[in-house]
């Protein structure tokens, strides 16, 4: 398999689960403005739309979409118990958090990095995330992970898109069971040789 990815991106969030999951993967970075992977192939003719993440399968297909890609890794290596089983209600469950980290979560986070978006935008948006924000800290209070006491593939996806508010100038101080929630994820092994592969450790 290949991950194509851009470092820090949501594609760490596959990236993650590919290691999680004991996957045998190649990565190949990709240069997201000038739509070429590192070896100089047009990313348009991998993924039409354009960004990262796509998982390229042996058979030559190709996969988009963090949720998507996510699910398909977890249920092709079920012994990692990434992901509940599906058409079980914990199943469902899960589905429930990956659609609000990817409409809630990471499109209100993700929106801050548009280079056009005034000071007085932003003090909205930053209004709107946390608002987002304020029902998952009361929801992780008593919670080690999203899915209880077991890591699936929703905290990838969260600890992902979460740690984009400090380079926003947003502290997570306030937020102090989301704050540990990070530092449990970061703590994992696989999730540190994630993040040392994409430069974004030493």
């Amino acid at each position: 398999m290949k991950l194509y990815y851009s470092p820090g991106a949501c594609s760490l969030t596959p990236h993650i689960v590919l290691r999680e999951a004991g996957c045998i993967f190649e990565l190949i970075r990709v240069d997201l403005a000038a739509k070429k992977t590192a070896n100089g192939e047009d990313f348009w003719a991998i993924n039409p739309n354009g960004y990262v993440p796509a998982l390229q399968l042996d058979n030559g297909d190709v996969l988009s979409e963090v949720s998507v890609i996510c699910q398909y890794l977890a249920d092709h290596n079920p012994a990692a118990a990434l992901a509940p089983a599906a058409g079980t209600m914990a199943r469902y469950h899960l589905l429930e958090w990956l659609n609000f980290i990817a409409t809630e979560v990471h499109k209100s986070i993700g929106a801050l990095f548009n280079p056009k978006m005034t000071p007085e935008m932003k003090l909205v948006q930053i209004a709107l995330i946390e608002r987002r924000l304020k029902p998952l800290e009361q929801y992780l209070a008593d919670r080690l992970f999203i899915m209880g006491d077991h890591f699936s593939v929703a905290d990838a996806y969260l600890f992902n898109v979460i740690n984009w508010a400090p380079r926003h100038q947003m502290d997570l101080a306030q937020w102090p069971h989301i704050q540990a929630f990070v530092a449990r994820v970061a703590a994992r092994p696989h999730v540190q040789a994630a993040l040392r592969e994409e430069g974004l450790i030493r």
